[in-house]
């Protein structure tokens, strides 16, 4: 298979199965259905939700000069926006594209080689997902007996075991073939995790490591409350556990993986996790629908105005 038709299958394949799962959503809840409970939702727990998604974004632009300003780059704090929404607005059309015009952003107009801009997105991706690791194990651990609970009324204990002892097996002898292993699949897993690593160890010795961690964790909790409030404009959902908003959370996170910018996906994952707790389906879906399209329609109108406004904001400054 020649790169040109890879290219096409990355591009193709995500928006394919995303207009495939929009389907599929619409067809397990109905468009009028979601329609009313959108009808019906308190508007101002969404436009909060939105407010505090806004607040990431912003949170996440900030968070990235700390790691510009050890390689002497004073990057403007309007252009670090501007590139942090642009580079959401484009991950919806074609997957990771995103983080290339990002580091070209800053290349073009604060001329921070390219290299070294994607070097910093990468080190900050790793930061995302040690706290995404932190809140998937403070989950487990404070629902660890309702979510044995299920497996256990839901599947045979006994298969359970059968199945998690083949998985640590595997996992075994997986990370043998890899450590012993010269292959160049073995050498980008090990290439992966070392550097996982070593950027987790990096962000400690930088100059301003609390202010990072800070931000760090400022923008997932604004994450996760901005799922929280939202999931408030429902009247069926108001009564919501943690277990519950914390468990999708996680779901709805992965989702966004699948399909460009969670698109068919997002609600889809916010049902299977809700399902657990015994959530009905319609408001589960219609939440889902409402949290996507509400931060999706944020990052569509902001990330249009920055990839107007970039180089307008840019020529008024050469200009002084």
């Amino acid at each position: 298979m020649n790169q040109k038709i890879k290219t096409i299958l990355k591009i193709t394949l995500p928006l394919l199965l995303g207009v495939f799962l929009v389907w599929y959503s619409l067809q397990d809840v109905p468009l009028s259905v979601i329609i009313q409970h959108w009808h019906n939702a308190d508007k101002w727990w969404i436009l909060f939700g939105v407010f505090l998604g806004l607040l990431s974004h912003l949170s996440r632009a900030y968070r990235w000069r700390f790691q510009l300003e050890p390689m002497g780059y004073n990057v403007r704090f309007g252009n670090s926006v501007m590139a942090v929404f642009a580079t959401y607005l484009i991950n919806y059309t074609i997957p990771r594209a995103g983080e290339v015009a990002r580091a070209s952003i800053l290349a073009n107009y604060e001329n921070v080689p390219f290299e070294k801009g994607i070097g910093t997105i990468v080190s900050e991706r790793i930061a995302d997902v040690l706290v995404m690791i932190g809140i998937i194990i403070i989950t487990l651990f404070l629902q660890f007996d309702f979510i044995y609970g299920f497996f256990i009324e839901k599947f045979n204990p006994v298969k359970i075991m059968i199945i998690l002892g083949i998985l640590a097996f595997w996992v075994l002898i997986f990370s043998t073939y890899v450590k012993k292993s010269k292959s160049k699949f073995a050498v980008k897993i090990k290439n992966f995790i070392n550097g996982l690593i070593e950027g987790a160890l990096s962000i400690f010795k930088m100059k301003n490591k609390w202010a990072f961690i800070f931000h760090t964790l400022f923008i997932w909790s604004m994450y996760v409350l901005m799922f929280y409030v939202t999931a408030l404009a429902i009247k069926d959902l108001e009564d919501i556990s943690t277990g519950a908003i914390l468990l999708g959370f996680i779901s709805a996170s992965f989702s966004i993986a699948a399909t460009n910018g969670g698109i068919g996906s997002y609600p889809i994952a916010v049902f299977a996790a809700f399902s657990i707790f015994g959530i009905d389906k319609d408001p589960s879906y219609a939440f889902g629908w409402i949290m996507w399209a509400s931060q999706t329609l944020m990052i569509i109108v902001f990330g249009g105005l920055s990839l107007i406004y970039l180089p307008i904001f840019n020529r008024k400054k050469r200009l002084k």
